[in-house]
């Protein structure tokens, strides 16, 4: 026992202070946490194989699991209402697999440190430390609903730091708590029962903090030292092909609309159609349940989806029997159902639905954005005869991702069609690096509207950005301020939308992970954001003023949120189109004065609005340069990822 004394009052404190019991050290605990789970028992257990039941969201399933806890590897599979899928670790590379079988390597940080954790927990590393090496801190002893915990904090080598509570009474282990790219996770382990002399949860729930959307793991059975082939933890070679193109032929084209800075196709649903949908390089397959009804699709679950708002939204799941892209089709796919019909008030067009990463996975896509035609190619027909530039690229979950730079920082930039912006700095990288002061960025504005409402950013302009050896200048640059959503991600630098990618035509290479950029009539064009100094939204026969920066030319003249555009210059807004105006309001010249007739509250005025250049570079490059040196079964589940319609 330990006891604060000094030598002349020894035996009154003896008597006076309570004893203290002794910090205990990280591997104190975690010996006795061995001994309390079966102990030696633990030295002979070399594979293990669990199936059990899951539910989450509204939906039920099964799922499996096969794991090496002598190595780490790992593979979890699952079937969830129409969506099923796998996830699994060789040793080396993280993979995935979708509903209709495709698989995919996982090259993204977030993905990568995740499997490193999981692949730590299920070596049982924290027990036998020569299997994964780890810093292991103790944290101290925490209490929680009445009852104390001992707190480690382990990071595993090439992982990210987790939380593993230990109960301090009975020293199970009762939960654990990572922070992933957006979100912090806890899963809660209950229901211990003892396996071959070992003590196992039976139950495992797993929550980001909203209990709507918790994930349930019921185990059912726990084999231990059953044998494993090495395939299992080996990413799955693709499924026989679920696309065609008619006629046999290895190619098809499909005009498409650019608005918005926003590619809109024609597309045919279960031979129905055709039905406008926004095409995005890493969006999921998603249809309106207006849309859904009218196929007669039966929409199942309420899982959580997001994207660059700081809010989620429900989304259910359907599968869809074909879907006809041009003289392409594909069969058999899960649909998101989520109400896209919010985004017409937003974009000013209505839209059905969203296609991308299922499409661009099967074929060699093309985009021609000088003459706004997609062509989709049949991988194994494709070759490439141009001059255009190779970038190759790693899949950031369903998004392709570049290694690149911003004015010499580096960073891993994602690749996206469904982004009107130029460039979006994450809100971590912008802070790491001090870009609001590098760049002098002062212009706070909403710059796009997504899953979860309206994103905000600092709008400035950056000298260079490069995407591998494709060099892009003074492109418009957006500091992003979300402190939740996909911009929240520590492990992304930017996000690199169609402000940036118009300037060229891209194939798409997702088979070999390339892309091919060849410039276009666009490319020298200047890069110009909103001179109006509002965001405006349509709002029945108006157009509802939604923010407005401070400063600017909207606020200088007097335009308030909350406002209604009745007319402009003499034209009422019904005779008007929203994206033709905001393409006016970024394209007439600084200085152009604009005529208003606006709503506001019970009254009616008339005003003029001046435009006005609000991006430039407001800082010394040159100056910049010189400062800088340059265990869940359900995880596999991908369906509500950040790529459901990312619009910055």
């Amino acid at each position: 026992m330990n006891r604060r004394c000094c030598l002349g009052l020894l035996l009154a404190v003896f008597f006076v202070l309570p004893a203290v019991a002794e910090t205990p050290s990280a591997q104190e605990i975690l010996n006795k946490s061995k001994q309390a789970m079966g102990g030696d028992a633990w030295d002979t257990v070399h594979t293990t194989y669990m199936k059990g039941k899951l539910v989450t969201s509204g939906l039920n399933g099964e799922g499996e699991s096969w794991e090496d806890n002598l190595t780490g590897r790992y593979v979890d599979r699952f079937q969830l209402g129409p969506a099923s899928g796998a996830e699994g670790f060789d040793g080396k590379q993280v993979w995935s697999q979708d509903s209709s079988g495709q698989p995919r390597p996982e090259g993204g940080d977030n993905a990568r440190q995740g499997a490193t954790d999981e692949a730590y927990r299920r070596c049982l590393a924290y027990w036998f430390p020569q299997r994964w090496p780890a810093d292991v801190e103790y944290s101290g002893e925490l209490e929680e609903q009445g009852k104390a915990f001992y707190v480690l904090r382990i990071t595993p080598k090439d992982g990210r730091p987790f939380d593993l509570w230990v109960d301090a009474a009975t020293y199970l282990f009762d939960h654990t708590v990572e922070k992933t790219d957006i979100e912090t996770r806890t899963s809660y382990f209950a229901d211990y029962r003892t396996v071959s002399g070992v003590k196992v949860p039976f139950s495992v729930r797993s929550t980001n903090g909203d209990t709507k959307y918790d994930q349930f793991v019921t185990v059912d059975k726990i084999e231990f030292n059953q044998p494993i082939q090495e395939a299992q933890f080996r990413i799955p070679q693709p499924p026989a092909p679920d696309f065609a193109i008619a006629g046999g032929k290895t190619s098809t084209t499909v005009p498409f609309e650019l608005i918005n800075n926003h590619i809109y196709a024609q597309v045919r649903l279960n031979g129905k159609g055709p039905f406008r949908v926004l095409c995005d390089t890493g969006g999921a397959n998603i249809v309106t349940p207006a849309l859904a009804k009218e196929l007669g699709l039966k929409s199942e679950g309420a899982l959580q989806g997001r994207g660059v708002g700081e809010k989620s939204e429900d989304v259910g799941l359907a599968k869809m029997q074909s879907l006809e892209v041009g003289g392409a089709t594909l069969s058999n796919q899960v649909f998101a159902v989520y109400p896209m019909e919010s985004f017409a008030s937003v974009e000013g067009v209505d839209e059905s639905g969203l296609i991308g990463y299922e499409v661009f996975k099967r074929f060699v896509v093309k985009v021609d954005y000088e003459h706004s035609v997609l062509t989709l190619n049949v991988p194994s027909a494709f070759e490439y005869h141009g001059h255009g530039t190779v970038v190759p690229f790693q899949f950031n979950d369903h998004i392709p991702q570049v290694e690149g730079e911003i004015d010499g920082i580096p960073g891993k930039f994602d690749i996206d069609t469904g982004s009107r912006s130029s460039v979006d700095l994450l809100r971590p990288f912008a802070e790491k690096h001090d870009l609001k002061a590098h760049y002098g960025a002062k212009v706070e504005a909403v710059t796009g509207w997504g899953v979860g409402g309206a994103a905000k950013a600092l709008v400035t302009r950056a000298k260079v950005l490069r995407l591998g050896t494709v060099e892009v200048s003074n492109p418009v640059t957006e500091l992003s301020l979300q402190q939740k959503g996909a911009f929240s991600s520590p492990y992304v630098a930017g996000n690199v939308g169609a402000g940036v990618l118009k300037r060229f035509n891209i194939t798409f290479d997702y088979p070999h992970q390339q892309l091919i950029f060849e410039r276009n009539a666009n490319y020298d064009k200047a890069d110009v954001f909103d001179r109006s100094g509002m965001w405006i939204n349509l709002s029945g026969d108006a157009f509802e003023v939604v923010d407005v920066i401070v400063g600017g030319p909207a606020a200088a003249a007097g335009l308030k949120v909350g406002d209604k555009i009745q007319s402009i210059d003499g034209r009422p807004v019904s005779q008007l189109s929203l994206p033709a105006v905001r393409l006016r309001f970024k394209s007439d010249a600084p200085g152009t004065k604009v005529h208003l007739t606006m709503q506001s509250g019970g009254s009616t005025r008339e005003l003029d609005l001046i435009l006005k250049d609000l991006a430039w570079c407001s800082y010394d490059c040159a100056a910049l340069f010189r400062s800088r040196c340059i265990p869940s079964v359900i995880s596999a589940l991908k369906v509500t990822s950040r790529a459901l319609f990312d619009d910055a």
